[in-house]
């Protein structure tokens, strides 16, 4: 087996080209002529390199304007490159921070309870471990009864069930943590009469919103919900692992931190500062650990303004109109007490009551629902999950 050749130390390399082209080792050539026999060099047209005329602090009558912008960064390869992160209309360092304002009527919310941030598992466990979720919650201690319950014949939950498991065990709970809308079933759980019942049992009060933002209307300040958090990439149009949200009412502002902090939460004006000296930023910002992304940010932000032009409370009445519209013909054609048998039944388990759903119906088949799924498929009705949302 032959030993592989020694690599050519950097300063013999530039020794012997500079003998082949019979000039100085500091002669352009020199460069030129590494460049040339650079085996990787074409990876260079794989990214896009900043021109010179893009550049915020550049001086155009010493460049040609036309040409790359000699560009010594690893990352940031966008228009302006890694100037993007503090200068333009949207420095990427603050860009969470530049679209806080878009989400505030999505879930009703002052922009100061509301941060953008990781995804909706990760500020569950962040904003859990703030509020005690170590000790009993409502989960472990006494749900399954409001379970057994609702194994009665009905598909969904009883809020006077909800309420009842609260009562009955609140003085030994310290968290309660919802849902405030069911993924399946669709039923839209009543948030202010969890809150405060579990309130008035001292509990702290949180609710996982992935399915709710962007489907029904919130007013979590309104409310009073302790805290909260969401997803971006469901009804938000945000795409798979889009950056999430959290709430925390301002009544907290003063009084929490955040079990696991990160130079994120540390105050903008001295964040650069690296003297060691934690300078949190107040209330759910100082929950932040990371730079956000900014792609996933820009995708948010395009969904976001859309929002704000037809608004939720349109979007929602026209979802209750839209939904119960598919309500009538499942009802007339594939009702139980249809006498024709060859036609397969359907039955919607999301509650009747429009107050009590989401803009979703979630229908159960005496068929296989593989085949039902299948089937739309093959006619071009995407659907999610076998729940068809409207």
């Amino acid at each position: 087996v032959m030993e592989p050749s020694p690599l050519e130390l950097p300063a013999d390399t530039v020794r012997r080209i500079t003998a082949e082209l019979k000039c100085h080792p500091t002669d352009e050539r020199v460069a030129l002529h590494l460049d040339k026999e650079d085996k990787l060099r074409h990876f260079r047209e794989y990214f896009y390199i900043p021109k010179m005329r893009d550049l915020p602090l550049i001086d155009l009558s010493l460049v040609n304007k036309d040409e790359n912008a000699i560009y010594f960064l690893g990352n940031s390869l966008a228009k302006m490159g890694g100037y993007g992160h503090d200068v333009g209309k949207r420095p990427w360092i603050i860009g969470d921070e530049i679209i806080v304002g878009l989400m505030k009527d999505m879930v009703g919310a002052k922009e100061k309870e509301i941060a953008l941030m990781n995804a909706l598992t990760v500020n569950l466990h962040l904003l859990l471990s703030f509020f005690k979720a170590y000790a009993e919650t409502l989960q472990l201690h006494g749900l399954n009864d409001a379970d057994d319950k609702a194994k009665r014949g009905e598909e969904t939950l009883r809020i006077e069930d909800i309420l009842e498991v609260i009562e009955k065990e609140g003085d030994s709970i310290a968290v309660v943590l919802f849902s405030g809308l069911h993924f399946y079933t669709g039923q839209f759980f009543n948030i202010p009469a969890i809150t405060k019942a579990g309130q008035a049992k001292g509990c702290f009060v949180g609710f996982d919103l992935a399915h709710a933002v962007g489907n029904v209307e919130l007013h979590l300040h309104d409310w009073g919900v302790d805290f909260a958090c969401w997803c971006s990439y469901k009804y938000l149009n945000a795409g798979a692992g889009g950056i999430a949200g959290a709430f925390i009412h301002e009544k907290h502002t003063h009084k929490i931190k955040p079990t696991l902090v990160g130079w994120f939460g540390h105050e903008l004006s001295t964040r650069f500062k690296m003297d060691n000296k934690l300078q949190l930023i107040p209330g759910v910002s100082g929950f932040r650990i990371s730079n956000p992304p900014i792609l996933l940010v820009c995708s948010l932000q395009a969904s976001l303004e859309i929002f704000k032009q037809a608004t939720m409370k349109a979007l929602r009445r026209k979802s209750i109109l839209l939904t119960g519209y598919l309500e009538y013909p499942m009802k007339h054609y594939y009702s139980k007490d249809k006498a024709d048998t060859k036609k397969p039944m359907v039955n919607i388990i999301t509650p009747s009551h429009i107050e009590d759903r989401g803009c979703q119906l979630t229908l159960t088949f005496s068929v296989s629902k593989k085949d039902v799924f299948q089937e739309l498929e093959k006619r071009g009705v995407v659907c999610d999950n076998f729940i068809i949302c409207i």
